[in-house]
């Protein structure tokens, strides 16, 4: 037993923190167990908190008062990089200290356990400045270390062993692993790890940009990039050539843009990996993008479908002809929504082929095409030809010009339901731009039989969901008055372990539909404006992205503040 621990659990009994009787009882419990003198304190403190008798936040804001230390939270800091420098990570880890910022010649180091003070002193006299503590919990620190030097991905270079890697993540060799060298074997090993904590911490990319003066590792989680650790930039040429290597694309190329595929298991889950390659002027910039085939698996609701919603996007796919459209800005989940229809279509009974530039989910039972240019396969020869395999269902990727736009059309006339994506702000505005594109309106009117306009909002984490109050202009300019907003609940993510202290964990879509009825096919056959179809679909029960947004916030699905970003303004 440490002093500490036991003087911590003497404050929590005299604070009221924890009943003396229950930590008598923990300490019975551990005893009867065979917990050793030596650990069962700090194996008590871990009991009370894991039943939930307090939270580590109450014992470090105890402690605070306690000392007269200030507490921190370390969530959404920005910490320099000379100042990451002064403390190694395996120091930070070993210690339980983060370095926040240098004050007036102090360094601000938040630490766990401000009774520590040898810990402290060692390193005001290592650094040769003062220190000035800061106090903060144990998992904001660790949260704040996995944030800013990265989850122990650089450790493995440093000649770690990385057997337990390999264990874990299969599908990265490529050829006779054995042969490879000394120098070598830190750099693979280095790789796999790099991928292996993208796909934990939910990541949907992985960039690898040259800089400079460094080489930038950057993961993007829930649609947000977080800087890593940085490997050294001498090693910037051995890492990109074995991604490139890995993804079967020329390492000798270096002047042109490359593309290529790595396919993994993870974790006894497939995942698909796709490598681009761009030339910039300190070096090849390197992104990943982590395809989940899981991920095509999940409902509509999972998409952020409602049950009103689910039943007319269900009758949509379900037509026996027609185009239907789906839109909004890259990274919008338009391709992950087709998906997830063709999914609920896939059956013995219909023929599903798609038309892809680039294939990114391999889906069984579905005949997937890839665009080839450089061969003549193009979307339009691609689609002449599909038609002559009598499919009831194509998918094309996306609508880029008039003579795939036509044929597309065509094969919506000829009795084929068409799925496809347009960059559009919204859903009307998918009428204007197959129009603008030169489709003659009678045969839009003719073929169109509905758009779906989405965005992405970050959904509130289910762990640490509590009931704040937003900021009323926040709430205006959504479209929440002060009236309506009295009668709702409004929640929001504190911050916890399983959302990295964010407070937000996992996305989902807000959604407007554009349905094509009689009326509205008869004013696209007459040319009318933008302005026009969308008031009459207004009038015919569209709801806007920002209203569904805001049906989602009233659910405490997700905040105010995401569906402002990502919607406009329809006033």
């Amino acid at each position: 037993m440490t002093s500490a621990d036991d003087f911590v659990l003497q404050l929590m009994e005299e604070k009221g923190l924890v009943p003396a009787e229950i930590i008598s009882q923990g300490r019975e419990e551990l005893t009867a167990e065979g917990a050793t003198a030596a650990d069962i304190d700090s194996r008590l403190i871990d009991l009370l908190v894991e039943r939930k008798y307090c939270k580590y936040d109450d014992i470090s804001f105890m402690l605070a008062n306690e000392f007269n230390v200030p507490f921190i939270s370390l969530q959404n800091l920005t910490v320099d990089d000379e100042v990451k420098k002064l403390i190694s990570q395996d120091d930070a880890r070993k210690y339980q200290v983060f370095p926040v910022a240098i004050t007036g010649g102090q360094l601000e180091l938040a630490v766990s356990d401000p009774m520590n003070m040898d810990v402290i002193d060692n390193f005001g006299h290592i650094l040769k400045m003062p220190i000035d503590i800061r106090l903060a919990t144990p998992d904001d620190i660790k949260r704040a270390i996995d944030e800013h030097y990265g989850v122990n991905a650089y450790g493995d270079i440093l000649g770690t062993d990385g057997a337990a890697v390999q264990d874990e993540i299969k599908g990265l060799e490529t050829g006779n692993e054995a042969g490879v060298s000394e120098e070598e074997a830190p750099i693979i090993r280095y790789v796999h790890k790099l991928i292996t904590e993208a796909v934990k911490r939910r990541a949907s990319d992985i960039h690898l940009e040259p800089l400079e003066k460094r080489f930038r590792i950057r993961y993007r989680i829930d649609g947000v990039l977080i800087e890593v650790e940085n490997p050294p930039k001498r090693l910037q040429p051995s890492i990109i050539s074995r991604l490139k290597l890995m993804a079967n694309i020329s390492i000798a190329e270096k002047r042109v843009p490359q593309d290529g595929r790595i396919q993994i298991v993870y974790n006894k889950k497939e995942i698909d990996l796709r490598v681009s390659s761009l030339p910039t002027v300190y070096g090849e910039s390197i992104v990943m993008r982590i395809l989940d085939k899981e991920g095509l698996r999940l409902g509509l609701p999972e998409l952020g479908f409602f049950s009103d919603d689910q039943a007319v996007f269900e009758r949509i796919v379900g037509m026996a002809d027609g185009i239907f459209l789906v839109t909004g800005p890259t990274g919008s989940g338009k391709s992950t929504t087709l998906y997830s229809a063709l999914n609920y279509l896939n059956h013995p009974d219909r023929k599903i082929i798609t038309v892809e530039d680039p294939v990114e989910y391999q889906m069984t039972g579905i005949n997937q095409v890839q665009v080839r240019r450089e061969v003549g396969m193009t979307f339009a020869a691609a689609l002449r030809s599909m038609l002559r395999q009598a499919p009831n269902i194509i998918m094309i990727g996306e609508i880029r010009d008039l003579e795939t736009a036509e044929i597309a059309i065509n094969a919506s006339l000829t009795g084929h339901m068409v799925f496809s994506t347009l960059h559009t702000n919204d859903a009307p505005s998918a009428v204007t731009r197959l129009v603008d594109i030169g489709v003659k309106p009678f045969l839009v009117s003719a073929s169109l039989r509905a758009a779906l306009a989405q965005r992405l909002v970050r959904k509130t984490c289910v762990q640490c969901k509590s009931v704040y109050s937003p900021d009323p202009h926040i709430l205006q300019a959504i479209g929440i008055n002060e009236i309506a907003a009295a009668g709702m609940t409004f929640y929001h993510g504190e911050g916890c372990p399983k959302c990295n202290g964010i407070g937000y964990r996992g996305r989902m879509g807000i959604f407007e539909i554009f349905i094509v009825n009689e009326e509205l096919q008869q004013m696209i056959y007459e040319g009318r404006t933008l302005v026009e179809l969308r008031t009459k679909a207004r009038e015919l029960g569209m709801r806007i992205m920002r209203e569904d947004g805001v049906r989602k916030v009233a659910s405490g699905l997700t905040t105010a503040d995401e569906v402002l970003k990502v919607t406009m303004n329809e006033s």
